[in-house]
């Protein structure tokens, strides 16, 4: 979420978990989502305001944030998702771009520094994440 708001521009919002009206049935909640700003105080915001939603995998999702959420959200046509595993190794990041037929399209899947354009400049240092993750991990074993 704080590597998405260095670069934020004005119009959109960066928030975690927010509620997407896709349709009656499917209301998920991306762990972090990039909505557009004007519909902010609406609950549940509206799909078509994301621009990117981004799932954080833990071990109970694994299935669900890699395939079912993967499948909403491109069908409702959200245009960018990112998967984040920290449960790697060494944490990873996929991204997604929506593509024909309203499928994704896988872009990019590293555990080292990624570097995007989409939805605007991007950065995300996955070795520090892992290094802290690891930290945090070794304090708790103390």
């Amino acid at each position: 979420m704080l590597a998405l708001r260095v670069n934020c521009p004005p119009e959109y919002l960066v928030s975690i978990d927010l509620s997407m009206r896709v349709d009656r049935r499917n209301e998920p909640r991306p762990d972090v989502v990039v909505i557009r700003r004007k519909h902010a105080d609406r609950s549940p915001v509206p799909v078509e305001d994301a621009l990117l939603a981004v799932e954080v995998v833990s071990p109970t999702s694994t299935f669900r944030d890699m395939y079912d959420k993967a499948k909403v959200y491109a069908h409702a046509g959200v245009r960018s998702y990112w998967v984040v595993d920290p449960l790697q190794e060494r944490i990873t990041l996929t991204e997604y771009a929506l593509g024909a037929g309203r499928e994704y399209d896988q872009l990019t899947h590293t555990e080292y520094l990624f570097v995007t354009e989409r939805p605007w400049k991007v950065s995300v240092d996955l070795p520090a994440l892992t290094a802290r993750r690891n930290d945090l991990l070794a304090t708790d074993e103390e």
